[in-house]
């Protein structure tokens, strides 16, 4: 039954990523996302710890002490913050967030507010990936600019909706692609979102 109502939520999740990196050009990303969530590693862990309310990993280290999902997960998929962290080569060699790739910083916007769907249901509003953002950000490793660029996106959406918010970033992709633009140079002024 766990594993069942675990692969339902999964699948709705990819869904729901994938429908919002289709609307941004992100047509690859948005097949191959979360493949790895498949693997026996991470989905007999995800159903035994399912819930359905929140990500089965966090009842995993609540039990474990850690999440033998997550550590997989993080270290196959390029969407995740985490996976970009690194030793710095300042003195002392800390570990530091080192900068996104653009087109992976939009996927993992694209996964906040799928992850915000699926969890929150009818009760989802575009504010829900800004608030969870905020309310996480202060123990994240991450550069910077992606977090800068991140918040932006997410401000975005809570700000303006859902169909306008990705018309933006489309047109930021396509100029990308196209060498208009690094994508962190995008500024968005007012409700009429331009781009700089």
């Amino acid at each position: 039954m766990r594993l069942t109502e675990h692969l339902k939520t999964i699948n709705r999740h990819k869904k729901y990523v994938m429908e919002l990196c289709f609307k941004v050009g992100l047509y690859k990303q948005g097949l191959l996302h979360d493949l790895s969530k498949y693997s026996p590693t991470e989905l007999f862990v995800g159903a035994k710890y399912y819930q359905g309310t929140r990500s089965p990993n966090n009842a995993e280290r609540e039990d474990k002490g850690y999440s033998s999902a997550w550590l997989h997960h993080k270290g196959r998929n390029k969407h995740h913050l985490e996976y970009w962290i690194d030793y710095g080569l300042q003195e002392g060699h800390a570990m530091i967030g080192m900068k996104m790739p653009f087109l992976y910083v939009v996927e993992m916007f694209c996964d906040r507010v799928a992850a915000s769907k699926n969890y929150r249901g009818k009760d989802y509003t575009d504010a829900d990936a800004y608030n969870y953002y905020m309310k996480s950000k202060s123990h994240y490793i991450i550069h910077p600019e992606t977090a800068a660029l991140l918040e932006k996106l997410l401000k975005l959406l809570r700000d303006n909706g859902e169909e306008k918010t990705l018309l933006f970033i489309r047109k930021a992709v396509e100029d990308y692609r196209a060498g208009l633009s690094s994508g962190y140079e995008i500024e968005i002024q007012g409700p009429g979102i331009r781009m700089r």
